[in-house]
C-alpha cells in the first residue's frame, strides 16, 4: 500500500512539473515574449506609419522655392515573406539578386517578425507598377514618404539638405526612429522642428495576401499626422539667382543684407551644387561625389571662410581712431610710396603727398592708415603697447568681427582678431610694437573676416553704429519672426557722429576713387575696395552699400584670385545692388562681362595662418579655412 501510494505521488508530481513547466511557457509566449503576439498581429493588422510633409519654403516675395513630392519605402516583415520571386521582384524595383540578399539578411538580423525597410524611396512611377503585383510578395507593403524638391536648383547652402538619422540622434532625442530623416544643414537643420510636423500612425487590417482592407475598428487607435509649418525666409530669390549666375566659374561668395532689419537678401557660396543631388535613391552616391570634390562643393564659404579684409577693413579702423580721438577730419599724413619706421616699409599703390581722411578713403592710402593705427595703439594714456592693443581690439569686436554674430543659419564661424596672449606667445612678451602687427591697420596679417561679417560691417555704417544680427527668417507660418535676439539694436563701441566723415569718403570711392567704374547712374553707392594678398594672385574684395539716404542693401564679396578688388568684386557687387534697386540693368556690357568671366584659383590645401616676425615686411595673407563638415 505504502508503494503503491509513493507510485500515485510521483505520478502526481510528473503532471504537476510538466503542467507547471506548460504555464511557463505560456506566460512566457503571451506577456514577456512578444514575438509570437506581433506574428499574430501582422497576420491580419498592420501598423502604418504616416509621415508627415515637411513645412514649404517660400521667399520674402512668396515664390515657391522648396517643396515636396510624394516617394515610397518599401517594407519588409521577413517571418512573412515565403515562395517570393526573387527575380520578378528585383526587375520591379532596379535592384540585383544579391542586393536582395544582403537586404533581407539585414531586415531579418533586425526582426523576424518587425516590419523594416527593404528598399528607400521607390518613384511615384516604380510604385505603380509594383502595387499591381503586391500580392505576389508576401510579407512586403509599401509605405508612403514624401522627399524635398527645389524647382529652381539654387541656395544650396542656404536651405541645406535632410539625410537619414543615425543611432546617436535616436539615442539623444526620442521623437526620432530607426528611417526617420531629420535636417543636416542650413534652414533644414536650423527649423527641424518646425520643418517637421508631427508623424501619426494607422493601425490597418491585411488579407492573407497582404492586401489592405480598411482601417482597425474605423481608425478608432489611429492618430493623424501633422504637417511641419512652412517657412517665408528673408531671400529675394531673383537676386540669389542672379547673384549666383555672377559668380559662375568663379569661386568665393557674397552676403547681401537688409541694412534696417538684419534680413539677408542673398547668399552665395561657390563653387555650389544642385540641391536636388541630395534627395531621392541616388542620395548617398552624390553626397560622396561632392564630399571628395577638391572644388569643396559642400563648403559654405559665406559663413565658414574667413579671409584677409585687405583695405575694407580700414574704415573700421579710422571709425576707432575717430572714437580714440586721435584722427578727425582733417588730420594729415604725408604718404611718399609708404609706411616707415626703421628698417620697416609698408609700400603704397602710389604717392598722395599730404592727405586728409576722405581723400585717404577715397584712395585707400596705406601710409595714412598705418599712421592712424599707431597713433591708436600708441597713446599715452597706455601703459603698454598690449594695453593700447588691447583696446584696440576691444574696439574691434563691437562690430561683430573674431566672434560668432549668432545668425540663424548653423556652421558659422567666428573669424580672427589676434589676442595679446597670441602675439606675446610668439614674439615674447613686451618685445612686440605696434610697428610689429601694423599690418592688422591695412587687413592683413593674422585678420580673418567671414563675408557675412563684410556685410554687417557695411550695415553698420549705414545705419551708424549699429545693427542688427543677420537672419534668415521672416515668417513661421502666418506668423513675424518674433526672436527678440533678431529684433533688438546692437551698437557699437563708436558713436553715431563719427560715421559722417567715413561715408563721405565711401561715396568718393565710387565717384572718383578705386571703384569709379562701378558707379551706378541715379543711385549713390558707398563703397569701400579691398586686395587681399594671397600666393598666386591676389583676392578681390568690395563692401557697401545703398542709396546713402534709407539704405536698403548692404553687400559683402570676395571673389578669390580676382585681383584688384575693382577689377571683380566692385562690378558684381554693384550689379547686385542695381538689380536689387532698380529691377534692371542698365550697364549690359559689365554684366555680359561678368557673367563670362572665368577665375579659376589654384586648389590648395588648408593651412592655419601663422605670424612671422616679419610679417609687417612680408604681409602673410590668410587663406580661407576649410573646415571638415560632418554632413
Amino acid at each position: 500500500m505504502n508503494v503503491s501510494s509513493g507510485r500515485t505521488t510521483v505520478i502526481y508530481f510528473i503532471f504537476f512539473v510538466v503542467a507547471f513547466i506548460y504555464l511557463l511557457r505560456l506566460f512566457y509566449i503571451q506577456v514577456i515574449d512578444k514575438s509570437y503576439e506581433l506574428s499574430a498581429n501582422n497576420n491580419v493588422l498592420r501598423l502604418v506609419i504616416d509621415y508627415p510633409s515637411r513645412g514649404l519654403i517660400y521667399d520674402r516675395n512668396g515664390k515657391l522655392l522648396v517643396f515636396n513630392e510624394p516617394v515610397y519605402d518599401l517594407m519588409i516583415i521577413p517571418k512573412q515573406a515565403k515562395d517570393i520571386d526573387t527575380v520578378e521582384l528585383c526587375k520591379l524595383i532596379g535592384i540585383t539578386k544579391e542586393d536582395y540578399i544582403e537586404k533581407f539578411r539585414k531586415a531579418k538580423a533586425y526582426s523576424p517578425v518587425k516590419a523594416t525597410i527593404f528598399e528607400k524611396q521607390l518613384s511615384v512611377v516604380t510604385y505603380a507598377t509594383f502595387q499591381e503585383k503586391l500580392y505576389k510578395f508576401p510579407g512586403f507593403f509599401v509605405q508612403p514618404r514624401t522627399l524635398r524638391k527645389y524647382p529652381d536648383p539654387m541656395a544650396a547652402h542656404l536651405f541645406g539638405y535632410i539625410g537619414e538619422v543615425d543611432s546617436a540622434i535616436t539615442h539623444k532625442n526620442p521623437y526620432y526612429r530607426d528611417g526617420d530623416y531629420i535636417g543636416k544643414s542650413g534652414i533644414e537643420q536650423s527649423y527641424e522642428t518646425v520643418l517637421r510636423g508631427q508623424r501619426g500612425v494607422r493601425r490597418v487590417m491585411v488579407d492573407v495576401f497582404n492586401r489592405e482592407k480598411g482601417s482597425f475598428q474605423d481608425g478608432k487607435y489611429d492618430t493623424a499626422a501633422v504637417a511641419g509649418e512652412s517657412l517665408t525666409i528673408t531671400i529675394d530669390a531673383d537676386l540669389q539667382r542672379y547673384a549666383e549666375k555672377l559668380f559662375q566659374n568663379k569661386v568665393g561668395a557674397v552676403v547681401a543684407i537688409e541694412p534696417s532689419t538684419g534680413e539677408i537678401l542673398a547668399c552665395v557660396s561657390n563653387p555650389s551644387y544642385d540641391p536636388n543631388l541630395l534627395v531621392g535613391r541616388a542620395r548617398t552616391k552624390n553626397y560622396a561625389h561632392l564630399l571628395f570634390d577638391p572644388s569643396k562643393p559642400l563648403f559654405n564659404r559665406a559663413l565658414m571662410a574667413y579671409y584677409p579684409p585687405g583695405s575694407t577693413f580700414k574704415l573700421i579702423n579710422d571709425l576707432i581712431g575717430e572714437e580714440e580721438g586721435v584722427l578727425h577730419p582733417n588730420t594729415s599724413y604725408y604718404c611718399d610710396g609708404g609706411y616707415h619706421m626703421g628698417s620697416l616699409t609698408v609700400k603704397c599703390d602710389a604717392r598722395h603727398g599730404s592727405i586728409a581722411l576722405e581723400t585717404a578713403i577715397e584712395h585707400s592710402c596705406n601710409t595714412y592708415h598705418c599712421y592712424v593705427f599707431r597713433s591708436i595703439v600708441d597713446q599715452k594714456k597706455f601703459k603698454s603697447t598690449e594695453e593700447g592693443y588691447e583696446n584696440w581690439r576691444r574696439h574691434v569686436l563691437t562690430f561683430g568681427i573674431g566672434k560668432r554674430l549668432y545668425s540663424d543659419l548653423p556652421q558659422e564661424l567666428k573669424g580672427n582678431v589676434p589676442t595679446v596672449q597670441y602675439y606675446d606667445k610668439y614674439f615674447g612678451k613686451g618685445r612686440w610694437r605696434s610697428s610689429t602687427v601694423v599690418s592688422l591697420s591695412i587687413g592683413q596679417g593674422e585678420l580673418g573676416i567671414t563675408p557675412l561679417q563684410m556685410a554687417n560691417t557695411m550695415c553698420i555704417i549705414a545705419n551708424r553704429g549699429h545693427f542688427y544680427i543677420p537672419h534668415i527668417m521672416k515668417k513661421v507660418g502666418n506668423n513675424p519672426q518674433k526672436d527678440k535676439k533678431f529684433t533688438e539694436k546692437n551698437h557699437t563701441s563708436v558713436r553715431p557722429e563719427y560715421y559722417d566723415i567715413v561715408q563721405d569718403g565711401m561715396q568718393k570711392v565710387l565717384e572718383s576713387g578705386t571703384a569709379a567704374r562701378s558707379q551706378i547712374k541715379g543711385i549713390t553707392v558707398l563703397g569701400k575696395t579691398g586686395t587681399a594678398q594671397n600666393p598666386g594672385k591676389d583676392h578681390s574684395l568690395f563692401v557697401g552699400f545703398a542709396p546713402r539716404e534709407n539704405p536698403k542693401i548692404a553687400v559683402g564679396i570676395m571673389v578669390e584670385n580676382g585681383g584688384w578688388g575693382s577689377d571683380w568684386a566692385a562690378p558684381i557687387a554693384t550689379l547686385m545692388i542695381e538689380k536689387y534697386l532698380n529691377d534692371t540693368i542698365a550697364r549690359k556690357d559689365l554684366e555680359k562681362r561678368m557673367f563670362e568671366g572665368v577665375i579659376t584659383p589654384k586648389v590648395y590645401q588648408p593651412k592655419v595662418p601663422i605670424a612671422k616676425k616679419d610679417s609687417v615686411v612680408k604681409l602673410i595673407p590668410v587663406r580661407p579655412k576649410l573646415i571638415k563638415t560632418k554632413n
